[in-house]
């Protein structure tokens, strides 16, 4: 289990980008960050003294590949639990989802779910994925969200990633604890008042340098989000250490930091229910 009182920040945005089977040509990305595997995420997360909940990405079909499996990431984040919490992830348009998601929660120990609008080209609102929502809402695991501007590519249509699309989404499920991903480029606003809004919904912090966050986003993490907003570095994309840098050089005050880097992730994956149980 995770030691809350040693780990100095949980990660809740991190990318499995390799299959431990895969090669080192399997491995090379057209992008210039690495691709590890969980192992490796577990290994390093730990050389810095912080814990990360970590993900694949399934989005074959945009892709042309096969995702990293669910069930792999969960098996070592079994055996790396003190610095690995498991999300899956589903493309909304597989056959059985829900099957799926009831599978890796109760067999596999699977604490949540990360979804990619734009690389699985879904509307977060589709009432076709509801069945999917309806049972993660059952399961009460949380659920990230990519909001905004994607990395992923010219092909990644950005309509999809508007965060708009999940306000449906939390009042038609209050049951089900929404994360969405990384400042909403270029619809910031629009997030913050979701946050706002609604009491299920959260906003992560990843993917961004914190020296390149919009006023409006620091100003509501300082006030009425404080309890709200989580650390996320997207890695590898961002390393966790150099969005600390920046994040001790932004206007966020000292006394929202200590629950944007922990508090808050402990509060929303239920950690200290863990440790007591």
């Amino acid at each position: 289990m995770i030691d809350l009182e040693s780990v100095s920040a949980i990660d809740i945005h991190v990318h499995a980008e390799s299959s431990i089977a895969d090669t080192a040509d399997e491995r090379r990305s057209e992008h210039p960050w690495p691709s590890p595997d969980a192992q490796q995420v577990a290994d390093y997360y730990r050389s810095i003294g912080m814990a990360a909940v970590v993900f694949p990405v399934d989005a074959e079909r945009m892709l042309g590949r096969s995702a990293v499996p669910n069930e792999e990431v969960a098996q070592i984040a079994a055996a790396n639990n003190d610095v690995l919490i498991p999300f899956g992830s589903v493309d909304p348009a597989r056959a059985h989802g829900p099957l799926i998601v009831r599978r890796l929660v109760e067999q596999h120990g699977t604490r949540g779910f990360k979804f990619h609008p734009g690389l699985q080209e879904f509307y977060p609102n589709d009432r076709a994925v509801y069945p999917l929502y309806a049972e993660l809402e059952a399961q009460q695991v949380p659920v990230i969200f990519h909001t905004g501007q994607s990395g992923g590519g010219d092909r990644v249509r950005l309509k999809y990633s508007d965060p708009l699309y999940l306000d449906d989404v939390a009042v038609d499920f209050p049951g089900l604890k929404i994360v969405m991903a990384h400042p909403s480029f270029p619809w910031q606003d629009v997030a913050l008042s979701i946050a706002s809004r609604r009491e299920n919904v959260y906003i992560d912090l990843s993917g961004w340098s914190p020296k390149y966050f919009p006023a409006q986003l620091v100003q509501y993490a300082n006030t009425l989000l404080k309890e709200k907003v989580l650390f996320g570095s997207d890695y590898p994309v961002i390393p966790p250490l150099k969005w600390l840098e920046d994040f001790a050089k932004s206007d966020f005050r000292d006394s929202v930091r200590p629950g944007i880097l922990k508090d808050n992730a402990v509060r929303l994956l239920g950690l200290r229910d863990m440790v007591r149980s």
